[in-house]
């Protein structure tokens, strides 16, 4: 695809050229999400971090991820405290909000609706997650935590076996993440899941049919062994009707330390998109693999920063002009990395 300029709005914009591309822009980024250079490529520009619908990493990831570009961020973070409560249209809101920033990150609990959006804005507009539908800075960030873990075993993308575990019906993650990863070759997809929050039919018939394996199944144990990466999700709640539905699906698909030792190979990477669910009656990853060197759910939110500057650079055409803008840290900075 051509960067500049580009609304990201949905994984399928993407061949497995434009992936790799964000990859080796992320990776030329680290020496600045490290807090080893600082850089003012973007000094002067105007980030709307506009979120309608509760968010914590991705928000402050994304914003921290404009900051170390050099630039500005202007954030909504209730849709109460917007114009879209006396009925103005996301037509409208995205043609005005357009005009005070130079891109615009959104966050929607309705399907669709960044893309609406998008339609009126006059600078690229970036999804951070409409409803249930998608998610696709998350699935980069996570394809690229794979690709980092997996490099350090001495494996790639190709050919590898993964799992993926919970609410795979609501889960806007697993269904950017699947799709993305179906641009590989010779991919086996375990989806363990209850029978009523499977992955949508129309996402399993799509691996399917780009040639990957794909088994869906309810006993987590079976579906547990022989993956290169687990990747769980927590029970969408605030996706169902109410909290007294979820509950009926809570806390069946749970990983600790003792059932991963049990089925999983001694090298499978956990991952979770977060936040993940702690409450006693959920847990559905345990705090007893906190330690765990294979537990890569905070490389995962590291590396969401470094995706994410890739994504501004190339979308402002600026990512060639990194190192021009660029200068040593002159503060006190604790080796976080």
């Amino acid at each position: 695809m051509h960067f500049p300029g580009a609304h990201i709005i949905s994984v399928s914009q993407f061949e497995r050229s434009d992936v790799e591309r964000i990859f080796d822009v992320a990776s030329a980024m680290r020496p600045y999400a490290h807090r080893e250079r600082v850089t003012k490529v973007l000094d002067g520009a105007i980030l709307g971090n506009m979120f309608f619908e509760p968010s914590t990493r991705t928000r402050v990831s994304f914003g921290c991820a404009f900051n170390l570009l050099g630039g500005e961020v202007r954030e909504t973070t209730d849709i109460k405290a917007s114009s879209l409560t006396k009925g103005e249209s996301l037509y409208d809101t995205g043609r005005v909000m357009s005009g005070y920033s130079d891109i615009i990150v959104m966050r929607h609990p309705q399907a669709g609706s960044v893309a609406e959006f998008s339609r009126a804005s006059r600078v690229p507009v970036l999804n951070a997650g409409d409803g249930p539908n998608e998610h696709p800075s998350q699935a980069l960030l996570d394809l690229y935590t794979i690709k980092r873990e997996l490099m350090s075993r001495q494996q790639g993308i190709d050919g590898m076996h993964l799992a993926m575990v919970g609410d795979l019906k609501h889960g806007r993650t697993v269904h950017s993440l699947s799709q993305l990863v179906s641009l590989y070759s010779n991919i086996r997809f375990t989806l363990i899941s209850p029978r009523e929050l499977r992955m949508p039919e129309e996402i399993v018939e799509e691996l399917r049919q780009r040639g990957h394996e794909v088994v869906e199944t309810e006993d987590m144990e079976s579906g547990l062994t022989a993956n290169d990466i687990v990747y769980l999700t927590r029970i969408q709640e605030e996706r169902f009707a109410n909290k007294m539905e979820a509950d009926l699906y809570r806390g069946r698909f749970r990983l600790n330390q003792a059932i991963y030792t049990r089925y999983c190979q001694p090298n499978t990477v956990i991952m979770h998109p977060l936040p993940r669910d702690s409450r006693d009656d959920a847990n559905e990853l345990d705090n007893d693999l906190n330690q765990h060197p294979n537990l890569a759910i905070f490389r995962q939110t590291d590396n969401g920063v470094l995706v994410r500057m890739a994504l501004f650079a190339l979308t402002l055409d600026v990512a060639d002009q990194v190192d021009k803008h660029a200068r040593d840290v002159n503060w006190y900075t604790e080796r976080r990395f």
